[in-house]
């Protein structure tokens, strides 16, 4: 048995040891940081013969037998004294980093007086020593099966073996055929792209030199950009799942269920624009999973403290008595009432038991009731009254005031006594309202998911994470699973973050007409990251590891050395609860002041905590809880304790001069977190998956209108923009540990500077009416190199997207109308979020975007036409107007100056209508319903004509221009 503060390994967790006279063996004698003489081994094997804490090299007589002398001038170390984390090989997946985030609270005290964590320490040694037992009993059954004939030896073992060897999933590489000739293609692009450049820098056009030095320069960015957008799709790979083999290994017939608990996440913050409808059937979709009850949390995260939510949760969770065992026994899909309702399916397709016709009826009239209860609660919620909301009690309403309010917990189901109508248990549902209180930054979303974080681990404390936003219900009951075929699997869960879905949309027109559904980067784009490191978080239909939102790195890495880090610590930002060197120095013990009656082992102990707690903040339950590596909480805690405590986590000052929001949880800094929170995982070594079942896991609503759409992607892009001017820019940060990958960092370069592409494309969609109206061109005349060139060129670009199609299944349709709103948005909401950005970062002015509504109107398809006019529609209105008056001028210029000017026109004309047919959506949706042409095109019309009529008249067409200098030429040579 180990003794009492015995040193453990801090790469395996096992027991350091002795040396052969006795003494306690001792890696490094400068930092004393703990290794055992085995994984000393397997370093020098390696070649990493130096302190992964110090990197001060190894005493090469360190592995001789004989080498039991102390160095000169040393004496024996207390190991216990430098120590932040002595912790046995249970944690497991912190073993390698504990020691530069760890704590251990001699202060704090359990109800009973004794100090939680020295009984938590305890109680890690009593599971190491119940393992060692087990498998020392595994061993001494292996080694006496003499009475046991061979064959049933090899009969009882194979089905097991079988078992365990089977993998959960399978990578499912592209055909040869298909990715061989994409690549080929690719490589011919990027060399005609050189070749082309050439000829455009040798071959100025003097005659419009500005034009022309405008256009290179537009043209040298888009290469650029799609060679950040084309290369990181170089590998894309396919994966499947094997749900059969999940559910054999760890759901065995008279066993308790294996399977890792899951805590769900659904945020929202205004009711009256985020329908409490639709935001109950995402959690009743969470509730009637095909998952075990008991592994099972949902938490709503009610950042608008409105009693509408509330009230509206818990007639959900009386809804959900009915409709969960309901779902479970005729295995419907989609488990969203009102999604299942309103399918246009026979359901009575595969329903074979007599009774389903008459208990579905029942249940749609039963949902029918529950929404009027609901929709009524939507009505009275129109009108605040003056004295504010009151509860049923008679007791005010907490959250009357939004920005100052305390933080709430209500726990729905999951207590004694909640049962379905069969009496069988049900999944927990948990409101949590985080406290609000003037002065103090809540970092909107981002903050909301970190409160969840902490209120869950310390209620539920699921090793796994999903979050799901309040319009994304569950499609598909088998989805976690599928997410466990992954983050389950011992080869491939190690050190994978996350496990990402792709996004899935309902209620979009059949053409998609401004690409709402984002075809092409799920299928495209998405598959192409997984062949490297791994998709990027898209913000919702995320199953993370919830160690890797703790700020560790993934086990299989070793914590990063001094020689890796550099004084701001490019690895994670100079942030000192990663960096060795800075964690030693800032623990140094001749630094703090200890009672006199300490000895080394305590003082190590409270070094750890106060390191613990300047990371993780000043609540010993949730710090505990983060060292239970599969998770749960003591069976004996009281639940009032626990509600207490979550109440703490989620108070407005809880996260002060911690590293919430810098290292730990939903980063801060961007309103695109998903992003940064996704990048800063992957540069700490992790890698991500991306998981495709043939039936979408998460189905949501999207904007389908044009203004909402446009003010979506100004949102997404102005995060982009913060990303690009904080220190977490892809350009500069991460590279200290060589962690990210490089066609990995060219991706996420990629989603920080597309933004900027605005302003080339405004330019150059400027310059065919420019060409158009002046007469003059960017390209001189071609010649038959210059022909095959740009030829070349167009083919390749075809080739790209054809044979992109082929690998990835997208439609043509599809790829079009990306290339369209490429276009829209880039000339749109992209470049207003560029000059926003700059904007915030050198005026200091915040841009507050408002929730985009996700109502419908009752009409189908009925809020596609509908334009709410902003300014955001301005410049690409402005570029249809003075492209079609380009090219009335263009075709007036030519009639007048005859046959020889309509060679020049064709290609003025071509490329003023590429940018007419790229813009075409937006015109169609300015347009609106047929019939119902609204007023602010009837205004842009009467701009049009005015602007139209005085470039006429400037042109002058069909009039013979004379040249003045002829004229007065002409007037010399008269004889007066």
């Amino acid at each position: 048995m180990m003794e009492p503060g015995a040193p453990v390994c801090n790469t395996c967790g096992e027991a350091v040891g002795l040396k052969p006279n006795g003494e306690l063996f001792v890696a490094c004698h400068d930092c004393n940081f703990p290794m055992c003489r085995s994984c000393v081994e397997y370093e020098a094997k390696e070649g990493r013969k130096v302190c992964l804490r110090c990197s001060s090299p190894y005493d090469e007589h360190l592995l001789d037998d004989d080498a039991d002398q102390k160095p000169p001038g040393s004496s024996q170390p207390t190991m216990a004294a430098h120590l932040s984390d002595p912790q046995p090989k249970d944690v497991g997946i912190h073993a390698r980093h504990v020691s530069t985030v760890s704590t251990i609270d001699s202060e704090m005290n359990d109800e009973s007086g004794n100090p939680i964590w020295k009984n938590r320490v305890e109680s890690w040694k009593d599971k190491k020593n119940n393992k060692k037992k087990k498998v020392a009993k595994n061993n001494k059954t292996e080694q006496a099966p003499a009475e046991i004939p061979h064959e049933q030896q090899m009969e009882d073992k194979q089905p097991g073996d079988a078992l365990m060897q089977q993998p959960l999933s399978e990578i499912v590489p592209m055909s040869r055929n298909k990715l061989t000739p994409y690549r080929a293609v690719i490589i011919m692009r990027l060399v005609i792209l050189g070749l082309f450049f050439h000829y455009r820098i040798m071959n100025p056009v003097d005659s419009a030199f500005g034009l022309w030095l405008t256009s290179v320069i537009c043209e040298i960015w888009f290469a650029f950009s799609w060679v950040l957008d084309q290369f990181p799709k170089w590998s894309p790979i396919n994966r499947v799942t094997y749900l059969d083999t999940l559910s054999a290994r760890f759901e065995r017939p008279g066993e308790p269920c294996e399977l890792a608990p899951v805590d769900f996440f659904v945020s929202t913050v205004d009711p009256l624009k985020e329908p409490p409808l639709i935001t109950a059937n995402t959690v009743l979709s969470i509730l009637a999973l095909d998952y075990p009850v008991e592994k099972v949390s949902c938490y709503v995260s009610d950042d608008g403290a409105a009693m509408l939510s509330f009230e509206s949760l818990a007639e959900t969770s009386e809804f959900a008595r009915k409709w969960v065992p309901f779902c479970k026994k005729y295995e419907i899909e989609p488990r969203a009432p009102e999604f299942y309702f309103s399918q246009k399916i026979d359901y009575l397709k595969d329903k074979v038991q007599p009774s389903f016709v008459k208990e579905r009826r029942a249940m749609k009239r039963d949902y029918e009731e529950y929404k009027i209860r609901v929709n009524a609660m939507v009505a009275r919620a129109q009108k605040t009254p003056e004295e504010g909301w009151t509860m049923q009690d008679g007791t005010p309403w907490p959250g009357n005031n939004t920005r100052d309010h305390p933080g709430m917990v209500q726990v729905f189901l999951g207590n004694t006594g909640a049962r379905d109508m069969d009496g069988n248990e049900l999944p927990r549902l948990i409101y949590v309202s985080r406290e609000k209180r003037p002065g103090y930054q809540h970092h909107k979303k981002a903050g909301a998911e970190n409160a969840l974080v902490r209120v869950s681990a310390v209620l539920t404390n699921a090793p796994y994470i999903l979050n799901l936003d309040c319009d994304h219900y569950v499609n598909n009951s088998k989805a976690v699973r599928e997410a466990m075929c992954f983050l389950m699997d011992p080869q491939v869960g190690r050190d994978v973050c996350y496990v990402q879905f792709p996004q899935r949309f309902d209620g979009i027109d059949k053409s998609d007409r401004y690409a709402n559904r984002n075809i092409v980067f799920f299928d495209v784009n998405m598959k192409g990251l997984d062949g490297i490191q791994g998709p990027v978080y898209v913000g919702t239909g995320c199953v993370f590891n919830r160690q890797a939102l703790y700020g560790y790195g993934p086990p299989s890495m070793p914590t990063l050395t001094k020689s890796s880090s550099s004084s701001s610590c490019s690895w994670c930002g100079c942030c000192s609860c990663c960096c060795p060197s800075k964690k030693k120095a800032e623990l140094d013990p001749s630094s703090l002041l200890y009672p006199a009656d300490y000895d080394e082992y305590e003082r190590s102990m409270l070094m750890s905590q106060r390191s613990f707690e300047k990371t993780f903040g000043l609540s010993s339950v949730f710090i505990e809880s983060t060292l239970m590596e599969n998770g749960g909480v003591p069976e004996s805690v009281n639940s009032s304790t626990l509600i207490k405590e979550a109440i703490h986590v989620i108070s407005c000052s809880y996260e002060e001069k911690t590293e919430w929001g810098k290292e730990i949880g939903w980063i801060y800094g961007s309103v695109t977190e998903d992003i940064l929170t996704g990048f800063k995982m992957h540069c700490r070594g992790w890698r991500s998956i991306y998981c495709m079942p043939p039936r979408p896991a998460f189905k949501g609503s999207a904007p389908i209108n044009l203004s909402d759409r446009l003010h979506q992607v100004l949102r997404w892009a102005l995060g982009s923009v913060e990303i690009f001017l904080s220190r977490h820019c892809p350009l500069w940060y991460g590279f200290g540990g060589g962690r990210l990958r490089w066609l990995q960092r060219l991706a996420y370069i990629n989603t920080i500077v597309y933004p900027f592409t605005s302003l080339p494309l405004i330019a150059y969609c400027l310059i065919p009416a420019i060409c158009l109206l002046t007469g003059k061109f960017i390209i001189p005349t071609l010649s038959n190199l210059a022909s095959v060139l740009f030829l070349g060129l167009f083919m390749s670009i075809i080739l790209t997207a054809v044979l992109e199609l082929r690998w990835s299944g997208v439609s043509i349709e599809d790829l079009w109308r990306n290339e369209q709103f490429w276009v829209i948005g880039g000339v749109s909401a992209h470049l207003f979020a560029v000059f926003q950005g700059f904007l915030k970062m050198l005026a200091g002015i915040d841009t507050n975007f408002t929730v985009t509504t996700k109502a419908a109107e009752d009409a189908e398809f009925g809020e596609l036409y509908m334009v709410k006019w902003t300014t955001v529609l301005i410049p690409p209105t402005t570029l249809l107007i003075v492209n079609i008056v380009g090219v009335v001028a263009g075709f007036s210029d030519a009639l007048n100056k005859g046959y020889e000017a309509w060679g020049p026109l064709f290609g003025k004309v071509f490329f003023a209508f590429w940018v007419i047919l790229h813009l075409y959506p937006f015109l169609k949706g300015l347009m609106g319903r047929q019939n119902r042409t609204p007023t602010i095109v009837v205004l842009w019309s009467v701009l049009l004509a005015s602007v139209f009529s005085l470039v006429w008249v400037k042109i002058n067409p069909f009039v013979n221009k004379v040249d003045s200098m002829e004229i007065a030429g002409t007037c010399i040579s008269i004889d007066c």
